[in-house]
């Protein structure tokens, strides 16, 4: 499955731009809270209101990189899932850890169902966006709470779902990449990964992620220019809620 991201002529000429935000984390159905995690969490949701309203248009595109929801299936997330498709822009979503209502297996069904016609689920597929393909995946960092055997085996996982969304759109004839997932694309005190050699094999011109959370873990992976692919941490508090711009 190919989702393209172009409106019509007229609006594609100077008049759009790509963002990208993750870690909404958003319980409007269930009422769990942020608030525990300090000041910043707190009424988070109208802060991303405000942010998307001052600054995304509504023929942008925003990559929403994971942990959409606390819920815990489709029913108690739509809330959520109505607050995000009322604000402007298209939406792109990636699988985070704690989306609990998107199971890997269904990434067609959530594509064909009443929430497709409002997003675009990134999984085993891509996006293109004017000359660019979207590729992206959860992806998997090693955090100390698994074993490591079973960090290999999430972690190949999702090496192969990655590769899959970067064939198809080389397939589909696509030169130009950028490359979106929730996890960091490196553990801490890795100098490189399977993923950042993916980037570096396919040639993505930049690497998106979120799940890093707090000023302690805000650089547990690369930020900036490495072996001349960017990589942008966009989780919400380190952008403070402000999407970031990704392409005009």
């Amino acid at each position: 499955m190919h989702w393209n991201v172009f409106w019509t002529e007229k609006d594609i000429i100077g008049d759009m731009a790509l963002w990208a935000i993750g870690d909404f984390h958003l319980s409007l159905g269930i009422g769990k809270t942020m608030d525990k995690f300090g000041d910043l969490w707190k009424n988070h949701p109208e802060k991303i209101r405000k942010a998307f309203k001052k600054r995304v248009k509504p023929t942008d595109t925003v990559v929403i990189t994971g942990d959409h929801s606390w819920g815990r299936n489709t029913a108690e997330c739509m809330p959520d899932f109505e607050f995000i498709a009322s604000l402007p822009g298209r939406k792109i979503m990636i699988r985070g850890n704690h989306d609990l209502f998107w199971d890997a297996k269904r990434t067609d069904r959530l594509n064909k169902g009443i929430l497709g016609d409002r997003f675009f689920f990134l999984q085993n597929n891509f996006a293109s966006y004017k000359d660019y393909a979207l590729v992206g995946t959860k992806g998997y960092c090693f955090e100390g709470r698994d074993t490591l055997e079973h960090f290999i085996k999430i972690r190949d996982r999702e090496i192969e779902r990655l590769r899959v969304s970067f064939e198809m759109a080389k397939e589909a004839g696509y030169e130009k990449f950028i490359m979106f997932m929730h996890y960091p694309p490196t553990s801490i005190g890795e100098n490189s990964s399977l993923f950042t050699k993916m980037a570096e094999e396919y040639g993505a011109e930049q690497v998106v992620y979120s799940h890093c959370h707090g000023i302690e873990h805000f650089y547990d992976s690369f930020q900036g220019n490495v072996n001349g692919i960017e990589y942008r941490l966009v989780s919400s508090d380190y952008l403070k809620f402000k999407p970031a711009k990704i392409l005009d």
